[in-house]
């Protein structure tokens, strides 16, 4: 009966668990890798074809977006999930996968010329279509007999739509075990979705730890504070770009700008234009207007009830072609761009960064948690300048951090979640959160009389007795760098690490004989040349 940590082990993203017991082999989720996080997505770092089942916390790619590599490598057993979550994994992986095949055509198309191996996307529709035949939706509170050992119930997380902790209950011989997994822990008093429901047993934890080191900003009425901003960019002639994730942020987003039209807190153009340009968000927001009554909180509710569409306004836009996408920033009418990705790292959010981070005009709102190494941080970090689509823009729009609005439990609400367990668990284990916070939350944890402990990527334990199986392997962290004062990114910092290698490389052959010295000349004015742009 053991546990393994295979993502999210001293890392924010890329969420994967698996349990062993009586014979089978259960993953906990199964994300993709993101920003500084990035291994290897190409590769999973087990045999996909010995995994038995999953279960799934939630839709967020993050915790998803491998499945269907899994099911490309030779898994074929059942995905157990809430019934919201397998509606919103049906959107999402059929997305995730368009990407994975344009940008491996996009990156084909540049290869080729320079006489580069073709690239493989990480899985194909087909791979992601596969992977929807294994999902089992299931119900909150409801107690799932995976096999005979094995049963799980879901619990609302009160993270986003269909977001489930799962309580796991295990058998092997004479011994019996509950092991809980957190998923992504809720933020209290979010719009829509009801508020992390708390569990009471447990003798293992794994638990989340996003914001551990920190208290959220306190904004008694998110409405003021989104108002002011948008009010205040639109007076000076500026566009608001909210890059927002597509499920959940961007719903919340038009529930609060409903609001905010509704009781007229702009003043310098009331019925100002709001686009929200994601294909994936503007199907996510059709799936949470049949997908409310069952997760929708009191106040939510009441609204639907006197027959109020609660993510609708007047001069509201969804966008979905690529020709309705480029005409937003060519039209001069002040307005609200919503856009994905929610860290600027893909889509359409992109190009809108490019148009608008130079204009003093123009305000940048950033609502939820950016990974290091994603442009989103690289942005928050204060970067005077950055590269999009291979064209340095100045960043001169202000840049705002709107942290009420996050999805996560702060360290409160982390603390408060696992207090409400009647007895301290034998040992938490605390995952999905960057080193540094992984390690002040377990200090946190142990002075507050927990066991707690930080798991390190490909370690294990064993659950009959909690002791560490195999110890697993420290990552090597990259920091971000700068030049003259100004953030660079993540790939421009590894090669600034790369030109200081070379450098050593040379002062070292002094003295190697000339011949050689010629040939590696010329394979160094070589590489430049093929690199000068």
């Amino acid at each position: 009966m053991n546990i393994s940590f295979y993502g999210a082990a001293k890392e924010v993203t890329g969420s994967c668990y698996c349990l062993e017991a009586d014979g089978k082999k259960l993953l906990i989720d199964c994300g993709l890798q993101q920003g500084m996080d990035e291994k290897d997505d190409q590769s999973l770092p087990f045999n996909a074809r010995d995994i038995n089942f999953v279960v799934l916390t939630h839709a967020h790619i993050d915790h998803s977006g491998r499945l269907p590599l899994l099911v490309k490598e030779g898994f074929n057993g059942k995905i157990f999930a809430t019934k919201v979550t397998c509606d919103l994994i049906s959107i999402m992986l059929r997305d995730s996968a368009k990407i994975q095949e344009m940008d491996a055509k996009w990156k084909n198309k540049k290869d080729r010329r320079a006489g580069k191996n073709i690239a493989v996307p990480l899985y194909t529709m087909i791979d992601a279509e596969n992977t929807l035949k294994y999902m089992v939706p299931c119900c909150y509170e409801n107690m799932i007999e995976i096999s005979g050992a094995i049963k799980v119930n879901f619990v609302d997380a009160g993270h986003i739509l269909g977001s489930a902790s799962a309580e796991i209950f295990l058998t092997e011989g004479m011994t019996s075990k509950k092991i809980v997994f957190s998923g992504d822990i809720g933020n209290t008093n979010q719009p829509i979705i009801r508020d992390p429901q708390y569990i009471r047993k447990a003798d293992y934890v794994v638990m989340e730890s996003t914001y551990g080191d920190r208290i959220h900003e306190k904004n008694e009425d998110y409405t003021l504070g989104l108002a002011k901003i948008i009010d205040e960019t639109l007076s000076r002639g500026g566009n608001v770009v909210i890059p927002s994730f597509a499920v959940a942020r961007t719903q919340e987003l038009l529930y609060f700008i409903r609001e905010i039209k509704e009781k007229k807190l702009v003043a310098s153009v009331p019925n100002f234009p709001v686009y929200v340009d994601s294909p994936l968000a503007s199907a996510i927001t059709k799936l949470y207007d049949s997908d409310l009554n069952d997760c929708a909180d009191e106040q939510a509710i009441s609204i639907i009830k006197k027959g109020i569409d609660v993510l609708s306004f007047p001069n509201l836009t969804f966008t979905d072609s690529t020709e309705d996408s480029m005409a937003i920033n060519y039209d001069t009418v002040p307005k609200v761009i919503i856009s994905s990705s929610g860290m600027c790292e893909a889509g359409r959010i992109k190009h809108h960064l490019k148009h608008n981070l130079w204009r003093r005009e123009c305000s940048i709102v950033f609502v939820g948690f950016q990974a290091a190494g994603t442009l989103g941080r690289i942005l928050l970090d204060g970067a005077k300048k950055v590269k999009i689509f291979d064209e340095e823009i100045a960043v001169l729009a202000t840049i705002y951090n709107f942290t009420g609005l996050s999805a996560h439990a702060d360290r409160d609400g982390l603390l408060k979640w696992i207090n409400s367990f009647d007895k301290k668990p034998d040992k938490v284990f605390v995952t999905h959160g960057e080193v540094s916070v992984c390690e002040e939350f377990v200090k946190t944890l142990n002075e507050l009389g927990f066991l707690a402990v930080a798991p390190s990527y490909k370690s294990s334990y064993n659950l009959s007795n909690g002791e560490m199986i195999t110890p697993g392997i420290e990552l090597e962290r990259k920091v971000s760098h700068e030049k003259n004062g100004n953030t660079v990114s993540l790939e421009y910092a590894n090669l600034l690490d790369a030109n200081e290698l070379l450098s050593q490389v040379v002062h070292k052959n002094e003295g190697v004989a000339n011949k050689d010295l010629g040939k590696f000349a010329e394979e160094v004015k070589k590489l430049a040349k093929n690199w000068d742009r």
